[in-house]
């Protein structure tokens, strides 16, 4: 498995893309913004992406998937809360694309020959989820490195922000951590020095 970061947009969103080295078949995960930067990085290495998946809903983490989506034809996964049928407003969810899929605590999901384990991790929003694949843990805006995400805007919950929190840190072992902004981490290191981590798992 290669991962592949794609910081994009003003905010700039972590897009990964998580490919797998055998068949050239790849997932994409939050792709924000800049379509034409994802687009050139999977032709330029000649992958084929098979899905596209969402940490959660907001618009700095799905401002290029249309695009993308029409690009490649991927299938396009996301949590039923963070859908604006679900009555997320506009600004603040996604609305989900014929022929997408839901998905939520528990599912598996295998594109592209790899396996991705969801776990649902709300509290940033409603519908937030952190993406499991082997050795690594898309967290979206659930965990940033020495930080963790707002819970100000709609949909927004500081306790169960905590709670998901004290979820990813019970894990077991270690995981790289793969934050929707700003640099990565490990799990062991946001368990032993992030002050938010360490309140959580003193609940």
């Amino acid at each position: 498995m290669l991962i592949k970061t794609l910081p994009v947009g003003q905010l700039e969103t972590n897009c990964y893309i998580v490919t797998n080295e055998k068949s050239l078949e790849c997932v994409v995960i939050d792709p924000g913004d800049e379509s034409n930067t994802i687009l050139d990085y999977l032709e330029s290495n000649h992958l084929k992406c098979k899905a596209i998946m969402l940490t959660h809903g907001h618009y700095d983490h799905t401002g290029a998937l249309e695009a993308v989506r029409q690009e490649t034809g991927a299938t396009v996964y996301m949590n039923r809360r963070d859908d604006v049928r679900s009555g997320v407003p506009e600004h603040f969810g996604y609305r989900l694309p014929e022929g997408g899929k839901y998905y939520d605590d528990g599912n598996v999901v295998e594109e592209a020959g790899l396996r991705f384990d969801i776990i649902a991790t709300p509290g940033h929003t409603g519908g937030g989820v952190t993406i499991r694949c082997e050795n690594a843990l898309f967290t979206g805006d659930t965990l940033f490195r020495g930080s963790c995400g707002r819970t100000d805007f709609a949909g927004g919950d500081r306790d169960a922000l905590m709670a998901s929190l004290k979820k990813l840190c019970s894990l077991p072992g270690d995981y790289e951590v793969y934050p929707g902004h700003m640099d990565p981490s490990s799990l062991e290191r946001e368990r032993m020095f992030n002050y938010y981590c360490r309140m959580a798992m003193e609940m």
